[in-house]
């Protein structure tokens, strides 16, 4: 082979190396969000003004740390936003951050959520979670609300406080008993 021919084979598969890498990057931030903390609700993991990595997916499993929807005025503003909706639409909307303590299919925490005390399932029902804020004294969460819908949850915190030296578990170890 010549060099000529061999130069031109190494730019063509820079090209697609390059190619490839771009998509996968646009493929990757498309399902991340920076999302900054406001309130206390979450205290001592996250404090007000941590901002946390959030990889947007429905999937979340007990312990972990998501981004949900807000009820406003005990409603559900609209239709959920999709996984790979734009900026404008995560934007136009109130979101909290909280902890998973139950997903469909396990026993309602009626000990840890007052508003889940009399519903008549045993079980969480499929579509539904119950997320409880750390601080549970000023946590608007699962205690007031009920069940949250699973497709009105953003993502789950991959990294937090980004630029800090705590984690999604919180200061020391596992956060959910």
């Amino acid at each position: 082979m010549t060099g000529r021919r061999r130069r031109a084979r190494r730019a063509v598969l820079g090209s697609l190396a390059v190619g490839g890498l771009t998509a996968a990057l646009v493929a990757l931030t498309r399902g991340l969000v920076m999302v900054t903390v406001r309130g206390t609700s979450m205290w001592p993991a996250f404090q007000d003004g941590d901002r946390v990595l959030v990889r947007r997916g429905p999937h979340p499993s007990v312990g972990q740390v998501v981004v949900a929807e807000r009820p406003v005025a005990g409603e559900w503003p609209g239709r959920p936003v999709r996984t790979e909706a734009g900026a404008d639409a995560v934007r136009g909307r109130e979101w909290l951050i909280k902890r998973v303590a139950a997903v469909a299919g396990d026993p309602v925490p009626r000990d840890r959520a007052r508003s889940l005390a009399r519903v008549p399932e045993d079980r969480v029902p499929p579509g539904k979670l119950v997320l409880l804020g750390d601080n549970r004294k000023v946590s608007f969460d699962s205690r007031e609300v009920g069940y949250f819908p699973a497709d009105r949850v953003l993502g789950r915190v991959l990294f937090g406080p980004v630029g800090g030296v705590r984690d999604a578990r919180g200061p020391i170890g596992p956060a959910v008993p």
